[in-house]
């Protein structure tokens, strides 16, 4: 006969006890009965007892014991479609923003540096190097500007502020007077910088004006002093190719910039091009057709995972707490019978990590989502953070899976090979991080003036990773300028210790650590997991036969429509 447990009346964890009510052919006083034969210890016992195996169990043994539908796993499954659709959306019209902003950085280049062969020379545009190329290429993007209007293929124009075109501006950075004469090696020179700026007017048409601002002495630059030329215009443009993919049409400003750098008086100015482009909320807007229908439900649909993840976050969040009452009920029990704390493995047997996954996951969609419907209301400027927000949490909702592939064996195994291996890895790649940040530096100050590999920190450390996973050897060899013997001799020492240390002893090290815990995993598999605590104490369980005498059942996406009569008069109540 099975106890009939029922909430006690004292004690702060009254309410947390199950409540197992009596079969429909037995009667209230044979229960009652039952109950006063057993101790209360015995009774509080057999109750957590049965809470524990019940809070263990996979959704469809849940399902088995009390008919509890699996609305988590539903509701994960669906939350999956919907963010993914969510994603693949939003990408694609990302990809419209990011097309439509290189085009326009292109065709900038191509309409306001004079010469420009259509590819970088490096992270600079173009070069000039005589004093007439300057002051060409500096009159050339001003004519450009004024005749915009006339030479250009895209929807852009000037800006204006409050009915006033805001126009071009240049400023020139240079050195206070000074002399400098090369031949004799004298040089009097104020190292102290000043700004001087000017602004022109679209407004005035360039043939009526260009003999004006040409002849002026701002523009009479001296190079020995000449730090930089700095030309600075915003324009505004429309995305009409939006309308095809059926959406509102997208408007920008574009902030572009064109630095001539004589920083380094080499001789050689490099000439940059900067622009930046950022939506704006577009007026006046009038399309027919369905381009605005599409946008609501677009927006609909937003709302729609916006509910989605917040009943996910709220239904977890509910699994993690009622978890944390049943650990807190279960070692002040074990603290009272056994008169010692539970080890530290017991304490993670009731955090769920997947849980907390999820949570986040449905925080950074709902703020995602919400950015999102912002974007398509035309008040955001930019696509990052959205985009970081929901890639994130597609990544996590995916992620988070692994947790119902866990129920099946074959699964299980990748699963607890990670979790096993994880704490020795991390330790692992901690020590051999020191050495890799050693030979981070070590290359950097080194070999750094003679491959541009190894010219700054980022760069270096790319491409040590390279080498570690066997990429671009030969060409990193290659590439070390032999102008000093020395370096080039140290050089290969450096290269030669660095990938045999690292591909024969850290990367095989760091394979056999997971390899490791595999074999671990498969043995503990075939001969039975070490028992913790809180598994030795359920295994003491005897009053609770309707689990007991069970065999699991293999775990099928129909195992919630199986039905057991004798699971009718069961009802377990948290």
């Amino acid at each position: 006969m099975s106890l009939h447990c029922r909430p006690l009346p004292r004690g702060p964890d009254a309410m947390d006890l199950p409540v197992r009510f009596p079969p429909k052919n037995n009667s209230w006083g044979a229960s009652n009965s039952t109950m006063m034969a057993h101790p209360e210890s015995d009774l509080m016992e057999e109750c957590l007892k049965q809470d524990l195996k019940f809070y263990f169990m996979n959704p469809c043994e849940k399902y088995q014991a009390r008919r509890q539908i699996p609305w988590k796993l539903g509701l994960q499954i669906l939350k999956i479609v919907m963010v993914t659709t969510q994603l693949v959306l939003f990408g694609l019209n990302n990809q419209l923003v990011v097309s439509f902003k290189e085009d326009n950085t292109v065709a900038f280049k191509h309409l306001f540096l004079k010469g420009y062969s259509g590819i970088d020379e490096d992270d600079y545009s173009c070069s000039v190097y005589t004093q007439e190329n300057v002051y060409e290429s500096i009159f050339f993007v001003i004519n450009q500007y004024h005749r915009l209007k006339n030479i250009s293929l895209g929807v852009v124009g000037y800006e204006e502020n409050e009915g006033d075109r805001i126009g071009l501006k240049v400023c020139k950075q240079q050195y206070k007077k000074g002399t400098v004469l090369p031949s004799n090696y004298t040089l009097n020179i104020d190292s102290e910088v000043e700004i001087d700026c000017i602004h022109l007017d679209p407004q005035v048409s360039a043939s009526e004006n260009s003999g004006h601002w040409m002849n002026s002495s701002f523009f009479h630059l001296e190079f020995y002093r000449l730090l930089e030329v700095e030309i600075s215009f915003n324009l505004k443009g429309i995305d009409l190719q939006t309308i095809h993919a059926r959406e509102l049409p997208d408007c920008y400003v574009f902030y572009n910039t064109i630095t001539f750098n004589n920083k380094a008086h080499s001789g050689r100015i490099k000439i940059y091009f900067d622009t930046e482009a950022n939506i704006q909320e577009c007026k006046g807007l009038h399309i027919s057709g369905s381009s605005q229908k599409n946008t609501q439900y677009i927006l609909m649909f937003d709302v729609f995972v916006i509910v989605g993840c917040f009943t996910s976050l709220i239904l977890c969040t509910r699994s993690i707490v009622l978890a944390l009452r049943l650990q807190k009920r279960f070692i002040r029990f074990f603290l009272e019978k056994y008169k010692r704390r539970v080890s530290d493995a017991d304490h993670w047997e009731f955090i769920n990590g997947w849980y907390i996954l999820v949570i986040i996951s449905d925080l950074m969609t709902i703020i995602g989502s919400i950015l999102k419907m912002e974007i398509k209301a035309k008040n955001l400027t930019s696509y990052d953070l959205c985009s970081i927000l929901l890639g994130t949490s597609t990544l996590f909702a995916w992620v988070g899976v692994i947790r119902y592939l866990g129920y099946f064996q074959t699964y299980n195994v990748l699963i607890l090979t990670m979790q096993a291996s994880l704490p020795k890895v991390l330790r692992f790649c901690a020590c051999a991080g020191m050495i890799y940040l050693g030979y981070t530096f070590c290359g950097w100050i080194v070999i750094g003036p003679y491959h541009e590999k190894f010219e700054d920190l980022s760069t270096v450390a790319e491409c040590l990773f390279s080498l570690v996973n066997g990429d671009d050897m030969f060409a990193t060899f290659a590439q070390i300028q032999q102008k000093s013997i020395l370096v080039w001799l140290f050089s290969r020492v450096y290269l030669y210790s660095f990938i045999s240390l690292f591909i024969y002893m850290v990367l095989s090290l760091f394979i056999a650590l997971i390899t490791d815990s595999y074999h671990t995993i498969k043995k503990y598999q075939q001969n039975g997991f070490p028992l913790t605590d809180l598994q030795e104490f359920l295994k003491e369980c005897s009053g609770s036969e309707e689990y007991q005498k069970r065999t699991p059942a293999p775990v099928t996406f129909l195992c919630c429509c199986q039905r057991r009569g004798s699971d009718d008069n069961l009802i377990l109540i948290n």
